[in-house]
């Protein structure tokens, strides 16, 4: 019942949500049984496409199959989060992308001390982290942390309900693949800061970025990084988006970008909501929303900006909306 409570949220409009409510206290026992009586067994799960701003295959689960997700997860998030890194942003209560970004300006600060040091950032992508992840390594990690056998029967039902190739891959969307992530990318995280002891860390996701005032250090860790993923959670590191920086060149990270004494917004981040702008304004102009769904929309992407310096930014988008709504 909690666990249907705060799946719920914001779905009730949902027809398959709806469905699934008209007899819900059947459903909810139901799945008590197969799960008291280990005969659950994890439905088909539904594909399509999304952008992102880049295209993603997304693989939606049933509302029964999304119920034990949630249930699941408010038994080992509390177990697991404790063991995380203060600079894993992704996924976690209390965190995010803009507080991702704003640790990442703070770690700037502080190694170039206040901006009158030079330094360097090394920024790294897992290739295809979704796809790849090896799901004999992920329950490897679940058991050193989760004894309970039923629990761990639990997760390698989930974990196994979903393959890219043979023992392979988690789906985008999955609540519990959100937990996975950073269940399996902590090991890294771990890696970096304790073998490696570097200082000034920060993942969002797949993505992370390293900082040290010496390039060659960095060149290093990369190799030892490289290494690590390969031998350890049979990954690798997306070779066509490693980049080194300097922080004067500015450093791109979760749609934003980091330079000495201010912060702009990624330029193709930028595009995406003039675009997306314009679009719901042309819906508006056929009928098909109101004002207040635009206004809900410019607010939305007036709270991106916010995080960075874009007040002209800001006034140039105001015009603009006030320019297409007017011809």
């Amino acid at each position: 019942m909690q666990a249907w409570d705060e799946f719920k949220k914001g779905k009730r409009d949902k027809p398959d949500v709806g469905y699934f409510e008209l007899h819900l206290e059947d459903n909810l026992f139901k799945l008590h049984r197969e799960l008291r009586n280990k005969t659950y067994r994890h439905s088909p799960y539904t594909g399509f496409y999304i952008h992102d701003p880049k295209v993603r295959h997304i693989h939606k689960a049933t509302v029964r199959d999304r119920v034990i997700h949630h249930a699941l997860f408010s038994a080992l998030n509390p177990l697991f989060e404790p063991t995380f890194i203060p600079e894993s942003y992704s996924c976690r209560k209390g965190y995010g992308t803009h507080k991702g970004f704003k640790k990442l300006v703070h770690c700037c600060r502080k190694i170039s001390r206040n901006y009158t040091v030079g330094c360097w950032a090394l920024k790294c992508d897992v290739r295809k982290f979704f796809d790849s992840v090896d799901h004999e390594i992920l329950l490897k990690l679940v058991k050193a942390r989760i004894k309970d056998p039923d629990t761990l029967w639990l997760v390698k039902k989930i974990v196994e309900s979903y393959e890219t190739t043979k023992g392979k891959g988690i789906p985008i969307g999955n609540l519990t693949s959100q937990l996975f992530a950073n269940i399996y990318l902590n090991s890294l995280d771990q890696f970096v800061k304790h073998h490696l002891k570097v200082k000034y860390y920060v993942r969002y996701a797949d993505d992370f970025i390293i900082l040290d005032e010496d390039f060659r250090f960095l060149l290093g860790a990369l190799g030892k990084i490289g290494e690590f993923v390969g031998k350890e959670l049979k990954l690798e590191l997306h070779q066509d988006k490693i980049s080194l920086r300097r922080l004067t060149w500015g450093v791109d990270f979760v749609g934003y970008v980091a330079l000495p004494y201010y912060q702009i917004v990624r330029t193709k981040t930028k595009r995406r909501i003039y675009r997306k702008v314009r679009e719901n304004i042309d819906i508006y102009r056929r009928g098909k929303s109101d004002v207040t769904s635009i206004n809900q929309s410019v607010q939305s992407y007036l709270g991106i900006l916010k995080h960075a310096d874009t007040h002209k930014l800001e006034l140039d988008l105001k015009n603009q909306i006030l320019f297409w709504l007017g011809s």
